[in-house]
């Protein structure tokens, strides 16, 4: 008697997706002429040859470089076999936030992210040590990474003090790498925000030409945080930081306006059936403002006897009205003829007595096609809420206690959400700090009814061991995670008044989204050291101490899945198994499965696209597994396509 053949699943990977993989691929699909028959390497002197002149061949080129810039392009590129392990014990509504909070180094984070967000983060907002000499900096290592993480942890207050021979060195060797995965992470029009002083200014700039492109470039800003100055600086008192902007693609980039603030709202002080509006001269002033400069915009417009309304037609007893300048020269108006005649109605005529004459104005609404006005930002911000007073003033209200240096405000960093984000963007922070970003994403959507998510990445850097209003805050995910917490409440008890006022009937049909779910970094769910594809059946390859749901989010990283997708525990016939949204992914990682509760996952329940069951759940039973396989195939030709992977 024949025995059935031995079922070969595919093996879940172990490893985080290397970007710069998948950029050798799309040079495969693009020269396959340069492509070494056998090892599918790319040979580059074939290369060469096929892109001509487009190489650069000369021996003298523009490049910036400093001591481990090799090795910290390999940081970017070596992959991670670590995971993030949910914690639901520190998490906030967790069954229903798309919010989350990971406890970890954030290169091995942005590592593990690449598969479920590679382009889908819309904008970036960091705020890195500034290396000042007393930064905690991040040592990087090729060895054991999660054994260089738990060291980095257990550091509190590291330093790179201006004496050491790589002080600007250790600094760029700890940012290229983590700029270069978060690029890959930004959607095609995503922007990055980075706020910095002088010390590295001049470094990030060209870090950033060379990792985003020089063409790329939006912004400098200048930010005026502490509007008296630091006295202790020598020669000038230093008032300002900066904020370098970067698109992932500047000519498809889509930034807004800054929001008016509530002094700028109150020059609207006009109002019609329309709405609140200013009057803005129609004259055309400043640059190309006369007529031989648009001869095509200069036409009269005429105004009744009562000087109630306009008309661009002549009319018996009306008064003529030119684009005159002050000094009596021809101008021009600022809208053509067309543009006048379709708007007719936001033209408004005012005798200016002091010339005897009329001038004529434009009804400029403050809501416009649905949407509040802004205004172009400018390169120097000197509002008082950039204050460095405000953003510890923040967290000292929110947790009873001094017990953050000078974060940034909530205001600003939600001033910058505004311009970059809609209404469901991904924003992601991978050094969170005190939480500020997360604080201003569940302020903003609260505002606006948005549901826009945030990522936060933070260290947990050991700073504080004090206990302030009956809570011990360890480290700076302590407190990012209770002040986010705390941030929650706040807006969810200010949300409530203001529906409560609007809606008639005390029901609101927009909650904003306050939670947040916390995983941690931590080393592989599975026992690496002990693992080969292909090996025995009766080694159970996961970890002793980790749980089912542990291994369900690895897998999820591993398969590129959103780390917020729901999760549920589900029972068929007695099994109990775990399902993602719905049958995106189906875990079977108990013992006891039969073929039975498989065809009825698959026919009737969950319908699955992706399942995972690991080895040690099929035993030694060959056939369990051929039969499983087979109906998972049926299943397939049916149109319904599953992938199965296993470990």
């Amino acid at each position: 008697m024949n025995e059935r053949p031995e079922v070969k699943l595919d093996q879940l990977d172990t490893e985080s997706q290397n970007p710069d993989s998948s950029r050798a691929e799309r040079l495969r699909e693009l020269f396959p002429e340069a492509v070494t028959e056998g090892t599918g390497d790319i040979d580059f002197d074939k290369l060469r040859e096929l892109l001509g002149e487009h190489i650069n061949t000369g021996k003298e080129r523009y490049a910036f470089t400093w001591p481990g810039k090799h090795d910290a392009i390999r940081q970017s590129q070596t992959p991670s076999t670590a995971t993030l392990r949910p914690l639901k014990e520190k998490s906030v509504d967790w069954d229903t936030t798309e919010n989350l909070y990971i406890e970890g180094d954030n290169l091995e984070v942005l590592k593990l992210l690449q598969r479920s967000y590679h382009g889908q983060v819309d904008m970036i907002y960091i705020d890195p040590p500034y290396n000042t000499g007393n930064d905690f900096v991040y040592k990087d290592s090729f060895g054991d990474t999660i054994e260089n993480y738990r060291e980095q942890t257990g550091q509190e207050h590291a330093s790179n003090p201006e004496t050491n021979g790589r002080f600007h060195s250790n600094w760029l060797n700890m940012m290229y790498p983590r700029l270069r995965l978060a690029r890959e992470l930004l959607a095609p029009k995503g922007v990055i925000f980075i706020s910095i002083d002088e010390h590295e200014s001049i470094n990030l700039r060209n870090i950033c030409d060379e990792i985003y492109g020089e063409n790329n470039f939006i912004a400098q800003i200048v930010i005026v945080n502490n509007p008296r100055g630091r006295q202790s600086d020598t020669f000038f008192a230093t008032t300002h930081e900066y904020l370098l902007v970067y698109a992932k693609n500047k000519s498809i980039c889509e930034l807004r306006g800054r929001e008016l603030t509530d002094e700028e709202k109150a020059e609207y002080s006009h109002e019609d059936r329309l709405g609140r509006y200013r009057l803005l001269g129609l004259r055309q002033r400043g640059v190309a403002s006369l007529r031989a400069d648009r001869p095509d915009m200069y036409f009269p417009i005429y105004v009744s006897p009562d000087g109630s309304s306009v008309s661009l037609a002549p009319e018996s007893g009306w008064t003529e009205v030119l684009p005159k300048k002050s000094d009596g020269r021809d101008g021009r108006w600022m809208w053509g003829k067309m543009k006048c005649e379709t708007d007719i109605d936001r033209l408004v005529p005012h005798f200016v007595s002091a010339r005897n004459e009329y001038d004529i104005f434009v009804k400029d609404y403050l809501i416009k096609n649905g949407e509040t006005r802004t205004k172009k930002a400018k390169t120097v911000w000197g509002d008082k809420f950039l204050n460095n007073q405000k953003g510890t003033q923040e967290v000292k209200s929110l947790l009873h206690g001094d017990i953050a240096s000078f974060p940034k405000s909530r205001e600003y960093i939600e001033a910058i959400c505004n311009m970059a984000c809609n209404e469901n963007s991904i924003i992601l922070d991978f050094f969170s700090g005190s939480g500020t970003t997360g604080h201003a994403v569940m302020h903003m959507n609260a505002m606006h009814k948005y549901g826009c998510r945030f990522i936060l990445i933070q260290i947990p850097e050991i700073i504080y061991n004090k206990k302030y209003n009956e809570e011990e805050f360890y480290t700076l995910c302590d407190i990012g995670e209770k002040r986010l917490q705390a941030a929650g409440k706040e807006i969810v008890g200010q949300s409530t008044a203001v529906e409560g006022q609007l809606d008639l009937e005390g029901v609101t049909e927009y909650t904003p989204d306050v939670g947040f779910r916390v995983f941690a970094l931590d080393s592989s769910n599975l026992k690496s050291d002990e693992y080969t594809p292909g090996q025995e059946l009766d080694i159970d390859l996961v970890k002793r101490d980790r749980t089912n749901e542990d291994l369900l989010f690895e897998v999820m990283l591993r398969w590129g899945l959103d780390l917020s997708l729901p999760v549920e525990t589900k029972e068929c016939n007695g099994y109990e198994y775990l399902s993602v949204a719905e049958g995106e992914l189906v875990c079977c990682m108990n013992d006891g499965l039969t073929v039975d509760v498989i065809e009825r996952i698959v026919s009737t329940d969950d319908k699955p696209r992706r399942v995972f069951i690991p080895d040690h759940v099929f035993g030694e039973q060959n056939n369990l597994k051929l039969n499983i396989v087979d109906a998972l195939r049926r299943a397939s030709s049916e149109g319904q396509e599953i992938e199965l992977r296993t470990v």
